[in-house]
């Protein structure tokens, strides 16, 4: 399969890269924990590093840069992740296409998926048994569509109203529970069981607080350019339409440094990307995409744990 993708990847210009994996910023996403280390000079010096989360600072850069579309195989690292379709270490599969908005990334992807699967699955994964069909179009949904069709709410209206979600979801609000809370509890437990099941599927259109480094739709400010693929009850993978504004940037990771600062105190602290601020007004016009290379590999094999496919796991 790695050789799949790479000559998939490969043929449409696609250059592989190799970016650090210590490095003084591991990521801004609020709820994700990075193994922590220090690095010492000779002289004795020594300064914090942590194993990256994420390849997508530096392979940004690497696109303002030279403009070019480029991909890695990255094995990166999150504490405290453990379960059939989690681990602390494992394989993201990442890949950025200057000029392309996010239908094309999506056309891309479905064609990556389709070069390296076979064209029916017979899935026994840890949410369903199912026969998954890959050679038939894959879904989009919006997230709006998705909400309506399978959770029974408007959800748009409601954003920033925790009360108003629950009250149009017909669920009770537990103590303390935010409106995004409440947002990706509905998720979970109403929209993700019911899509993917029988064809992948493309979430997209994501709440606008729900952004992260993707760019709010021009067409609706309301909504990120950002897109989830699910394929029998599993993510695959998490793609935005990237933000290149560098002050809308800063102001969305000092949001983020706030809330992980007051949900996990004693967490370890680290100086914010400034060479990745600098680079953002230089990047085209770009999408991106994170995909779990170990979750395909369960999904081509069969396997119900990720650990099946990770070799001397434990």
């Amino acid at each position: 399969m790695t050789r799949g993708i790479r000559a998939f990847l490969e043929a449409r210009g696609h250059m592989e890269v190799e970016t650090p994996y210590a490095v003084p910023t591991p990521g801004e996403e609020v709820h994700l924990h990075p193994f922590h280390t220090v690095r010492e000079t000779p002289q004795g010096a020594q300064e914090n590093l942590f194993l990256h989360t994420s390849p997508e600072f530096a392979m940004k850069r690497i696109v303002a840069a030279t403009g070019l579309p480029v991909f890695q195989f990255a094995r990166v690292w999150r504490n405290g992740e453990q379960s059939a379709l989690h681990a602390s270490e494992f394989t993201m599969l990442e890949w950025y296409h200057p000029d392309a908005g996010l239908d094309a990334l999506m056309d891309e992807t479905e064609a990556l998926i389709k070069a390296v699967l076979p064209p029916r699955l017979e899935h026994t994964g840890p949410q369903l048994d199912q026969t998954l069909e890959i050679q038939s179009p894959f879904e989009r949904l919006s997230m709006e569509d998705a909400f309506r069709r399978h959770a029974g709410v408007d959800l748009l209206p409601t954003e920033g109203n925790a009360a108003a979600l629950a009250q149009a979801a017909g669920c009770t609000l537990r103590t303390e529970e935010t409106w995004e809370d409440l947002f990706f509890r509905l998720l979970l437990e109403r929209v993700e069981p019911a899509i993917g099941r029988t064809r992948p599927t493309f979430l997209t259109h994501w709440p606008a607080s729900q952004a992260a480094l993707a760019r709010q739709d021009p067409a609706d400010p309301r909504v990120a350019l950002r897109f989830e693929l699910y394929a029998a009850g599993v993510e695959l993978a998490n793609a935005f339409e990237e933000l290149t504004d560098a002050s809308e940037q800063r102001r969305r990771f000092q949001a983020d440094r706030t809330a992980r600062k007051a949900l996990y105190p004693t967490r370890a602290d680290w100086p914010m990307d400034e060479a990745l601020l600098d680079a953002l007004p230089h990047m085209p016009p770009c999408s991106g995409i994170a995909l779990g290379f170990d979750r395909l590999v369960m999904l081509a094999c069969g396997a119900r744990r990720i650990q099946d496919v990770l070799w001397l796991s434990r």
